[in-house]
């Protein structure tokens, strides 16, 4: 298949993949599960177009964001499944609000860890001074 062209608007499997800098296993995986479909040719060879180009890539801007696959059908929804948009961005705000929130539990414990280190560290500190200082002894 040729390289795709704006007129063409497909994509091969191996295109994608280069592109996304993802392996081809991976984007059979997503079409496993329903959240891209692409068409295919007489050949039996994956055709993409670009709303699986832009599916693909909602996909893997999730999975930065740390939600799974479960999450992110449920925001983008499968492909075979009509997801009403008021859902989908109520969905998605839902997700994003937890996301959110563990992102703020998590910066609350590595600012507790990061405390707790600063008053280890200025311990050391102290007792390292107070051998260079030769007081180690009393």
């Amino acid at each position: 298949m040729p390289p795709s062209t704006p007129s063409t608007e497909c994509f091969t499997i191996s295109q994608l993949a280069r592109e996304l800098n993802i392996s081809t296993r991976s984007i059979r995986y997503y079409e496993e599960k329903g959240l891209i479909s692409p068409q295919r040719t007489r050949g039996n060879q994956r055709v993409y177009n670009r709303r699986d180009r832009a599916r693909l890539k909602l996909i893997l801007r999730g999975k930065h964001f740390g939600y799974d696959l479960n999450e992110i059908a449920e925001m983008i929804g499968h492909t075979n499944v009509d997801v009403d948009e008021s859902e989908q961005i109520k969905k998605s705000l839902q997700y994003g609000e937890k996301k959110l929130s563990e992102i703020r539990d998590r910066i609350t414990e590595l600012e507790k860890l990061a405390q707790e280190l600063n008053t280890i560290k200025a311990k050391l500190q102290q007792r390292l001074k107070a051998i260079e200082n030769g007081s180690a002894h009393q």
